[in-house]
């Protein structure tokens, strides 16, 4: 007999990774593929990082870690807060997890109790949505629009919040737009948090490293907030290592401790010997994360110049992480040999079948008019990629 209890029946199956394993599956049958909807650098891991964790193989680290961490490497990310960001977390204060997923999932847990609300901001990371459901909290979604570069207003905020409020999840450089808030932006929407002082606020800054513009602001920076912020962040993104899976929290002291007692129950500590190798990343002084980030902005500016030359799409320049979400909304009630472009998701369908180019629909961030593109391959993939999109979608009638 088979039974799956509701809670997971309740969750949906990540549509970023789906359209990965779909182009995969196209590319084992001999299909060229262009595939534009992972989410991860498509660089290796730097040298000295992988050096260091061939190193704790050889110096034993194979017996169970601390639950939180390996106190140097908590105190190696309190440090980390303090020199980038301004933030005083203590080493008490930091929790090292699985991934950045993992501790976004810890927190969730630990703070929200069934039918709390949780403020979303659209369009939004892909499960953020599912870990609200998972923890049985009532999201509530603001609508953004690439108008507005996808950024929430302060009216907008204040609108959407209540004493039921427990949660705002806020991501900056954002996944999916790749739009990052200003520090001014970022000040106004702290006037409005201020009247509300139930509210716990996530920060996710898995993007920091990969920003064009300006400085990353933390929005625990701001001291009127600080006790309520857990900023979230990890080595996936800006060391190009998501296969290691190392995310991490500064949290206040009493949250950190809860999901201390909850990892403890789950998970245990994570892979030592990933931890070493994220104690040599957070340390490192190679140049890596800017080279890679140049090599970001380079192909930011290549793609963006040439979606902007495909007749119908509506495109913002991102500021930072390795996306940009077209408005595909010009495209929406057209067809091509009877096929109806009804949604965002019956377009990314036809770019997959009539382009054999793989991006992820909008509607998997909330936001059903846009699509998203990742632009962490090489400049002749997003070359040709952009170039069967263009003719695919002329076909479009």
């Amino acid at each position: 007999m088979e039974h799956i209890s509701k809670r997971v029946q309740a969750l949906s199956v990540s549509q970023t990774l789906a359209m990965t394993a779909k182009s995969q599956e196209l590319k084992e049958q001999g299909i060229d593929v262009i595939s534009l909807s992972i989410g991860e650098p498509d660089f290796n891991t730097p040298d000295d990082i992988k050096e260091a964790a061939k190193k704790a193989i050889d110096d034993n680290y194979s017996f169970y870690p601390p639950v939180p961490g390996y106190p140097d490497l908590r105190k190696a990310i309190s440090r980390k807060f303090l020199e980038e960001n301004g933030l005083n977390y203590t080493p008490e204060q930091i929790i090292v997890s699985a991934g950045g997923k993992h501790s976004l999932i810890n927190i969730m847990i630990s703070v929200v109790d069934p039918g709390d609300e949780v403020i979303l901001l659209a369009p939004y990371w892909v499960s953020y949505l599912d870990h609200i459901t998972f923890a049985e909290g009532k999201p509530v979604i603001i609508q953004t629009s690439i108008d507005s570069d996808f950024k929430v207003t302060p009216a907008q905020l204040e609108a959407a919040l209540s004493p039921r409020t427990r949660v705002l999840i806020f991501n900056s450089p954002s996944n999916p737009t790749g739009m990052v808030y200003t520090y001014e932006e970022m000040a106004e929407l702290v006037k409005v948090l201020e009247k509300y002082p139930q509210v716990i606020i996530i920060s996710d800054e898995i993007y920091e490293h990969i920003i064009f513009t300006g400085k990353h602001v933390s929005l625990a920076s701001f001291s009127s907030i600080t006790d309520r912020v857990v900023t979230v962040n990890g080595v996936s993104k800006g060391y190009a290592m998501t296969g290691w899976r190392i995310g991490y929290i500064g949290a206040p002291l009493w949250l950190a401790k809860t999901c201390n007692k909850l990892q403890g129950q789950f998970t245990s500590g994570v892979c030592s010997i990933a931890q070493r190798a994220a104690l040599a990343a957070i340390t490192s002084k190679s140049d890596s994360k800017e080279r890679m980030r140049e090599a970001f902005l380079r192909r930011r500016d290549l793609i963006c110049r040439l979606l902007g030359e495909v007749p119908g799409l509506k495109v913002r320049v991102p500021q930072g992480a390795f996306y940009v979400m077209p408005d595909i909304s010009n495209f929406l009630g057209r067809s091509y040999n009877g096929q109806v472009i009804k949604n965002a998701d019956d377009l990314a369908l036809y770019i997959l079948a009539e382009a054999r180019v793989a991006l992820v629909s909008g509607s998997a961030f909330g936001s059903d008019n846009c699509i998203r593109i990742s632009y962490a391959t090489s400049d002749e993939r997003i070359i040709e990629a952009v170039k069967r999109i263009k003719e695919a979608l002329a076909k479009l009638n």
